[in-house]
Order: C-alpha cells, then structure tokens, then sequence
C-alpha cells in the first residue's frame, strides 16, 4: 500500500500551485511554503525529526539517530517548471520517506536523512539546483542578486519567505557529515519502456552548457531589396537548423527553447534576434568538442549575412559521474526486486545529484515513465514500478549497510 500512498500524495501536492490551470511551484514562493510544511509533516509520520535548513530545504533525520555519525541522504526536489507533471522530483522525494518510514527502527552503521530540496529546476531566478548547491557548500551571494520575471530579487524574496539571506550558505554540510547521496528520479526518457524494465541504474548526469546566442543586423523596412538585408532573424533561423544538423551527428542533445526578435513588427526586417541554446554530451569534452562545431556554423552564418554575433554562458556543469559502490548498491537494490540483470543509463537531464556530488558519492534510481514524457501534464508513472522504486530503494539502503558494517 505504500505505492499507493505515495501515488496519493503527489496529487496532493500537485495541488499546491501559483497556476489554476496547471502545475507551477516555484522556489520562495508561497506554494513552496505550503509543500514544505506538507513534506516536513509526512517527514515526522515516518518518525524523522523535521527542519527546514537556511535555504528553505526541508530535511528530516531519523529520531533514533540523534548522534553525530555522518549520513546516507536520500531526497530530491519539490519545485516544477511551468507546466509541469506530478513526478519530476516529486517521486524521489516520496519514495524517500517512504524507505525513511520502513527503516525507522532499522539497525543501520549511518544515520539516514531525507532531503526535498527547494529550488532544482531554476524556474523563477534562472540559476538552478539553488537549494542542493547550498546544501553541498557551493552558494554564492552573488545569486541573492538575481531577479525573477517581476523585478524581485532573491534576497528580498528569502526575506519575506523568512529566511535570511546572509545565512543561507549556512545550510552546507561540512565535509565529512554525509556518506552518500542517494536520489530516485522518474527517467525521464522512453529507454525503460522501450526494454520492458521497470528501474534502472545511472552511471552518470550528462555534462551540460546553457548559452544565449544573438545576432545583430540592421533593421529596416520590408520593402529593401534582399541584397541590401541584414536579416538577424533569417541568421538565427539557419543557425537553428545547422545546430540540430551538427548536434544529431554527434550524439549530443540541444535544445533552443527560447527565441526573442526585435522590432517585432510584422513589416520590418529584424535587426536584433536572440535564442537560447542547451547542449548535453555524456562528457565535457565531448560536448565541448559539439559546440566547437556549432561555434565555427555561428560564426559563419554571422559573415555571409553581415551579422554581428554574441555568445553568452549562462550554465555549465561537467558530467557527474555515480560513484562505484553507490552504483553497485542501487543495482543490488533492483535485484532484490526480481531484476536479475539491471539496466545502465547514462542521465541527459540534469539532477540534484550533480551538486551533491561536490560534496559526496552520488548514486541514482530512474524510474520508468510512459512515454518517457517529463515536463509536462501527462507526465505519468505505474503503481508497480512505484512499488518496486520504494523496494529497491530500501534494498540498496541495507546494501550500504552491510558494506559499511
């Protein structure tokens, strides 16, 4: 029944949000302080001892374990994108609690901890994995100057959320404190409903830049003769093109999710466009050596249209790879639940694990998703596989422990 709770839960969550018409819940928001609340709540059912940190997290740690002995982490996150599913992070935060409240009594060498951390996806201020970055020691204050889409600044938003943002690096653990870090995430991506599993084990979070690319030309009106335009969007649109050309070619995902033009006027030439560009690879290197192709296009697209071209990095992370003997644990864990040969997968989207891993070993479950949809309504996972995620979870906990032991 445990399954079915937690299926339960996630539609309660999936109610608190700032859309009427679906799910938006964002960090510092007052959706955030109600599923924070809600998660401290079912946190203290399973007989954790509850407390947000100082940069609005919630965390819970076992009563039994009111020592200092360092901790195996489980959790994820509680924030969406706009739009969003039920699942995404929401899941892992779930199944955690769950495994928390099955080995509430259990004699394990560490303390376990659940963690739901606030920000992951970077929805409202743009920078992402906010709260599990402050977790693992890598806030910066610069970030409190960062605004959303209506002017507030994060550090006037952790004010009125009652934080204090001086203090928010203050929610790092010291080195040494946690053993580990484990995260269920449902796949997102169709490669365990093509094979007919149900789980599988990460070997690794995919390296990824996140860039934004303009061009410039020369606005004008619409009756100039085609040898006299300089077409910013015309260069954007066959940048575009050339880019899924050279990332499908080497393996690399990309995504241009945003595009802006300017005058915007349906009978004037653009002088100004500006889209977004995400790129992934396996590696650093390899999505590096992606980019330096698609670099070379830019720059040449820029010259034959007399453009002017400007790149701007806004996010990159090299690829975080999951530790040997988490690896290990999670696929004892699926084996204990009838999975004699389990599954390895690399991760292309990007997960709290990554920040985690600057201060300790990460492993990860993926879940089975129909469709391999995520980010989006229809986002949905089966009551079965939720069981066997919560089984092989606690299997993998206990193959911790007998390794420590």
């Amino acid at each position: 029944m445990t399954a079915v709770r937690v299926l339960a839960r996630a539609d309660e969550l999936a109610t608190h949000s700032a859309w009427e018409d679906g799910i938006l819940r964002a960090y510092l928001t007052p959706e955030q302080s109600r599923v924070n609340a809600i998660a401290a709540a079912w946190m203290r059912e399973a007989g954790l001892r509850a407390w947000p940190d100082e940069a609005a997290n919630v965390c819970g740690r076992r009563l039994r374990d009111d020592d200092d002995r360092p901790a195996l982490l489980l959790g994820s996150h509680l924030d969406t994108v706009p739009g969003a599913g039920r699942y995404d992070g929401i899941l892992g935060v779930l199944v955690a609690i769950e495994v928390a409240d099955r080995l509430r009594d259990a004699d394990l060498p560490f303390a376990l901890e659940v963690v739901a951390f606030g920000d992951e996806e970077g929805t409202r201020f743009g920078a992402t994995l906010l709260g599990s970055r402050a977790l693992a020691g890598g806030w910066r204050d610069s970030w409190l100057d960062l605004t959303d889409p209506d002017g507030v600044t994060l550090r006037d938003a952790a004010t009125l959320f009652g934080l204090i943002p001086e203090n928010i690096a203050s929610a790092a653990r010291a080195p040494g404190s946690v053993i580990g870090y484990l995260e269920c995430h449902i796949e997102q991506g169709p490669r365990l409903e093509a094979q007919g599993r149900a789980l599988g084990v990460v070997t690794t979070i995919a390296a990824a830049e996140r860039r934004m690319i303009s061009y410039r030309g020369e606005a004008r009106h619409c009756a100039t003769p085609w040898e006299l335009r300089h077409d910013a969007l015309l260069g954007a649109s066959e940048a575009i093109i050339a880019i899924e050309r050279i990332a499908r070619d080497q393996g690399s995902p990309a995504t241009v999710g945003r595009i802006r033009v300017e005058p915007d006027a349906v009978n004037v030439i653009p002088g100004f466009a500006e889209f977004s560009l995400d790129l992934r690879d396996g590696t650093a290197a390899g999505r590096d050596a992606t980019w330096g192709l698609i670099r070379h296009e830019l720059q040449r697209i820029a010259v034959e249209r007399g453009l002017d071209l400007e790149v701007t990095s806004t996010h990159a992370a090299p690829e975080a790879p999951c530790s040997p003997s988490l690896r290990a644990a999670v696929a004892a864990g699926i084996r204990a639940t009838g999975d004699a040969d389990p599954i390895e997968l690399v991760s292309i989207a990007g997960h709290d694990a990554m920040a985690v891993a600057d201060l300790t070993e990460i492993g990860m479950l993926f879940v089975r998703c129909a469709g391999g949809i995520s980010h989006h309504a229809d986002e949905s996972v089966r009551e079965d596989d939720v069981a066997a995620a919560i089984d092989a979870l606690e299997a993998a906990v206990l193959h911790l422990a007998d390794q420590h032991r």
